[in-house]
């Protein structure tokens, strides 16, 4: 039975020698509590009772900082919040050099924020996000190497400003839209005026110039009718402007008038204009 009970322990004791370290991860052999050695992933013997194993993961693992505030440049009060990824790449250093690693670079991530932003103005912080990622990724660099850790990506989630600028910016950014909506009417207004005179001055303009065609072209007309009439009075003979004269004076002799006015040469025509006749008839009924 006591035999039984010693290759019982013995197997267990045995069995308890082996241990198993998952991949992505590292073991730390410590002996009699002092670190000895490192050990990779696979099947790891150990001395039980006089050594132990710490199992460290190498995984990438988020993390992520709460709100907190930065003052900027201009004494501007801000709430911040990120996020980040990080890994150990040294499972020595990130378990013995720091009682909490993860916590120790999270403060010096904080650290690093508030000067960057403290160098800022509010509305410059709050216009450069990127800037600032950017310029956070270099600034903790190896920086946390001394904690075992290594900062694959941060970003800055949010920069909210203090309630009491955000009501102050939402009064300045209504007053800023009121005066572009203020200063849009009155263009639009103007532009409105501009074109409506515009029109009112092209219309007149085009009634003077049609007046003008209009008077032209009545002028033009004149000119023809006259200078067509000249060229025809020129063209015709004697006989068609003593004609012209007879006619006149037998107009004349037919009419109420009694005096005739006549030619010199067509003196000695004037017994046969009707109107001597009439002039005769009427002397010689008064005698």
């Amino acid at each position: 039975m006591f035999k039984a009970i010693i290759a019982i322990l013995v197997i267990l004791l045995v069995l308890s020698s082996f241990r198993v370290v998952p991949q992505n991860n590292e073991g730390l052999i410590e002996t009699l509590g002092k670190y000895s050695r490192t050990v990779k992933a696979g099947l790891v013997i150990i001395i039980p009772i006089i050594q132990k194993m710490r199992r460290v993961s190498l995984a990438m693992f988020p993390a992520e900082i709460s709100k907190y505030s930065i003052i900027t440049k201009d004494n501007a009060e801000i709430t911040t919040s990120l996020t980040l990824n990080y890994l150990v790449t040294d499972s020595y250093k990130y378990f013995y050099n720091n009682t909490d690693s993860v916590k120790s670079m999270v403060e010096l991530i904080r650290g690093h924020l508030r000067d960057i932003i403290g160098r800022m103005d509010l509305n410059e912080a709050l216009g450069s996000t990127s800037k600032i990622n950017t310029q956070l990724s270099e600034a903790i660099g190896d920086l946390t190497d001394i904690y075992g850790i290594r900062v694959v990506r941060v970003n800055i989630d949010e920069l909210l400003p203090s309630a009491e600028i955000q009501k102050a910016m939402d009064k300045q950014l209504t007053a800023d839209r009121e005066k572009i909506a203020a200063i849009e009417k009155a263009e639009g207004e103007a532009k409105n005026i501009e074109l409506t005179t515009k029109a009112k001055n092209d219309a007149l303009i085009a009634t003077a110039k049609a007046k003008a065609e209009a008077v032209k072209t009545e002028a033009d007309a004149e000119a023809y009718r006259i200078s067509k009439l000249q060229s025809s009075l020129a063209a015709a003979s004697d006989g068609y402007f003593k004609n012209q004269s007879l006619d006149s004076f037998n107009k004349l002799a037919t009419g109420p008038n009694n005096m005739i006015v006549v030619d010199k040469d067509d003196m000695t025509n004037l017994g046969s204009i009707p109107a001597t006749a009439k002039v005769w008839n009427k002397s010689t009924e008064n005698e």
